[in-house]
Order: structure tokens, then C-alpha cells, then sequence
């Protein structure tokens, strides 16, 4: 799909805050109601928004152990890294999963409610997979930024 002014105007404004009504939103975009209705319905159908989410204040919800843990496996045949990939993404507690290069194979974002939660995951996850390496975990002390906004593209 490609985004003209208006698209790139209406998803810049949903990045912030998903819950503008219609009205609101084509205000602030400079569109009529039924052109920003439209051009979301579009959006949406392309599949250029993924979901929609509300993302939830940490500090409210009690405490969480938020684990950033690099993985290496001994095998990287396509079969082994999707077998991993596979079970990590089944798991609730992980947030996010990447395939990245040069280093381990997995860098995977884990939240959970305490360390004994995360002790349990990675015995799960880790532990009883016979092809898992190495395991480099870094507990995070401080979240400074979180920001899940994405640069838009340029205009063509």
C-alpha cells in the first residue's frame, strides 16, 4: 500500500493515542469525518495496523521483572530457529521475540510478576530444549523510555 499526506497524517495521530474517536481524529488530520473513516478502514484492511492495544502503566499493576535475555542455539538449520522461535512466541510472558545477527540467534523481552515466575519459564523454555546454547539474561532495574511508535515513511 502506498501512504499519501493523509495516511501518513492519520497513523502518525493513532501512534499517540488510539482511542480518538472518528470526529476527532479527522479534525486533527485536517480530513472530513468520512475521508479519515475511509482511509482507517483501509489501513486496517492492508493490514499497515496491525491491532490496536491499550498499553497498560506497570507502576499500577504491582510489580513486574522485566528480563531482557539473549539466546544462542547449537544448531541454526531453518528447522531449529523456527522449532525455537515456535515455542517462545506459544509463551505469554514473552513480549517479543527477534531473530537477530551477528551474536545469539534470539533476543527475547520477558515480563513477569517475580523471579520464581521467570525461573519457571526458563526451565520451561530454556532448560528442557536439549538444542538451547547459552543464556544471557539482563533484569531490567529502571524502564527509562518505552515507546512503541514506528518512523513513517517519506513521502515518494
Amino acid at each position: 500500500m502506498i501512504l499519501n499526506d493523509a495516511d501518513r497524517r492519520l497513523l502518525d495521530l493513532v501512534q499517540t493515542d488510539a482511542s480518538l474517536t472518528n470526529q476527532k481524529l479527522a479534525e486533527r488530520a485536517g480530513l472530513s469525518p468520512a475521508t479519515a473513516l475511509r482511509r482507517m478502514k483501509a489501513l486496517r484492511e492492508a493490514g499497515v495496523i496491525e491491532r490496536e492495544v491499550a498499553l497498560l502503566a506497570p507502576a499500577q499493576l504491582g510489580p513486574v521483572l522485566t528480563a531482557l535475555v539473549e539466546v544462542t542455539l547449537d544448531r541454526q538449520g531453518a528447522e531449529h530457529l523456527d522449532g525455537f522461535e515456535a515455542r517462545a512466541v506459544a509463551c505469554t510472558e514473552v513480549q517479543q521475540c527477534w531473530r537477530v545477527s551477528p551474536g545469539p540467534d534470539f533476543l527475547l523481552v520477558i515480563a513477569t510478576r517475580h523471579m520464581e515466575a521467570y525461573a519457571a519459564l526458563a526451565q520451561r523454555l530454556f532448560t528442557q530444549d536439549a538444542n538451547v546454547r547459552n543464556v544471557k539474561a539482563f533484569f531490567a532495574t529502571k524502564r527509562a523510555k518505552f515507546e512503541p511508535r514506528l518512523p513513517l515513511p517519506d513521502p515518494a
